[in-house]
């Protein structure tokens, strides 16, 4: 069996004001991507497929191409708005990408094994993949699975503005019922605070939030399939809609009575949201350079 990291690499970016993918933070121009894939295959994963747009192609493969040479199996996957169901057309206007539910299905032909699901600008910390790894390891790739890793929120804001994270929902067995997203989630003093329909409402700090760490066994594809041309049959803003992961997770649960853990990681995750949250990374990765848990240098 060959455990697959899905790494979503083809968004905008558009409140951090760079192609953040491909910025550098550790020592030796080291990206985050990097030091996923260093602690993914530190965990057991044998394969990466990268989902990019095309037109940042040239700069991907510039940072990315043959880095990870020897260590593990690389693939592509370009996320592009014309790839739809047969009989679909792109609604004109449409600029926006589909979402992450649309780019983790464009993947099927290129993961054959479970497989897990990232973001490229999260930094998620080895333990988070090794739990990962571990429960894919144990998959039938044949059985429709999956898992979710679940970090308290208080462990994933940043310092600079406001965040978007999914809330989860479980049973008294630590099973995800749903994902409730709150979209502007912030400190304010010593409290953490979201807003929805213009009123403030207090958070705890200890929710089990998603970060789109994530993983499934192949017919999870079958799953996406079907539900994003639910989505292009069914929305209502044909412009800007998008197609999430989360959905379709619901979906797996809800309508397949599929049993998704929630594992829990001790660690703390760190986006760079805005620009600000780059200095915050850079120390975090210094301090953990220090403490022994990467080398100065990941690559030779």
């Amino acid at each position: 069996m060959k455990p697959t990291l899905v790494v979503l690499a083809a968004g905008m970016g558009s409140r951090y004001g760079s192609l953040k993918q491909i910025d550098e933070f550790g020592p030796s121009g080291e990206t985050i991507i990097d030091y996923s894939i260093f602690d993914a295959i530190r965990a057991g994963f044998k394969k990466v497929v990268f989902i990019i747009r095309r037109e940042i192609e040239a700069d991907f493969k510039e940072v990315f191409g043959g880095k990870f040479s020897g260590s593990i199996e690389v693939d592509y996957v370009f996320q592009e708005l014309s790839n739809l169901p047969d009989g679909a057309i792109v609604p004109e206007g449409r600029q926006k990408p589909w979402g992450t539910g649309h780019a983790v299905l464009l993947a099927a032909e290129k993961v054959h094994d479970p497989f897990a699901v990232i973001n490229g600008d999260d930094f998620y910390g080895m333990t988070s993949f090794q739990l990962l790894c571990d429960y894919l390891l144990e998959q039938n790739p044949a059985n429709l699975n999956g898992c979710l890793i679940g970090y308290k929120l208080k462990n994933t804001l940043s310092d600079h503005g406001h965040v978007s994270r999914g809330v989860c929902a479980m049973n008294e067995d630590q099973e995800l019922q749903a994902v409730n997203e709150r979209t502007q989630i912030f400190r304010s003093g010593d409290n953490i605070c979201y807003i929805e329909d213009d009123t403030e409402h207090l958070l705890t700090g200890d929710e089990i939030v998603s970060m789109n760490l994530m993983g499934f066994t192949p017919p999870f594809f079958d799953i996406l399939k079907e539900g994003f041309t639910n989505f292009l049959n069914t929305t209502n803003d044909p412009i800007k809609g998008e197609y999430y992961l989360p959905v379709a997770m619901t979906s797996m649960i809800e309508k397949y009575g599929v049993q998704v853990p929630v594992i829990k990681t001790p660690e703390m995750t760190y986006g760079v949201t805005y620009q600000e949250d780059k200095k915050s990374v850079r120390n975090m990765i210094s301090k953990k350079i220090e403490e022994g848990v990467y080398p100065s240098k990941l690559w030779n």
